[in-house]
């Protein structure tokens, strides 16, 4: 059966980014390594997520037969951010460290996603995912060097907020240094290693 990977450009740099070259490369040898695969690409230099506001809130939380054309609109395009993640086996995420965090319209992807009763719950042992749990492959690259560090808020944020829909199996692949020109190259062969072995263990 046809594996289902989900890829998420998120750098404002489109295809030039290095996170977007990394996980290009990723996908390409996941999908060798699968066989029969259905690429879904969102990428988001070139279909920007819409910020939520108090409007597209009200949308989402408005009952269905009571929504406006305008609500049901703003509601199929998160239900079809939300549909792509269910229905993938493979989530493979591009999340270059913008100012200590994710870029905004990666979190505004995320906000899509975060809906009670679709994707989390509240329960009296407190919140609970309902996504399906399966693996996912996050890209994270940095100007800087941060990882391990007070500054590196991005790593803890992006794994708080999977775990809060119900994905848990969370890789994290580094490319730091790439302003630092002593360290890109190096940096560059380690993202690679890191996805060929990463690969190698699916």
């Amino acid at each position: 059966m046809s594996k289902k990977i989900l890829r998420v450009n998120s750098s404002l740099f489109g295809n030039n980014g290095s996170s977007t070259q990394i996980i290009d490369n990723l996908v390409k040898q996941l999908a060798d390594k699968l066989g029969e695969t259905n690429v879904v690409t969102r990428d988001f230099s070139k279909e920007p997520v819409p910020h939520l506001d108090g409007e597209w809130v009200s949308a989402l939380m408005t009952p269905a037969a009571e929504k406006s054309a305008e609500q049901s609109a703003k509601t199929q395009v998160s239900d079809t951010y939300i549909a792509e993640v269910v229905e993938a086996d493979y989530i493979v995420i591009a999340a270059p460290m913008y100012n200590f965090n994710v870029p905004s319209m990666l979190k505004a992807w995320f906000d899509h996603l975060a809906r009670a009763g679709v994707t989390f719950k509240y329960t009296e042992n407190g919140p609970v995912g309902l996504v399906d749990d399966k693996p996912v492959y996050v890209v994270t690259t940095r100007g800087g060097m941060h990882k391990g560090t007070d500054r590196d808020t991005e790593v803890q944020f992006i794994r708080t907020f999977l775990a809060f829909i119900g994905l848990t199996q969370v890789e994290f692949i580094y490319a730091e240094g790439l302003n630092m020109q002593a360290h890109k190259e190096q940096a560059l062969e380690n993202a690679k290693e890191q996805v060929s072995q990463l690969v190698e263990a699916v």
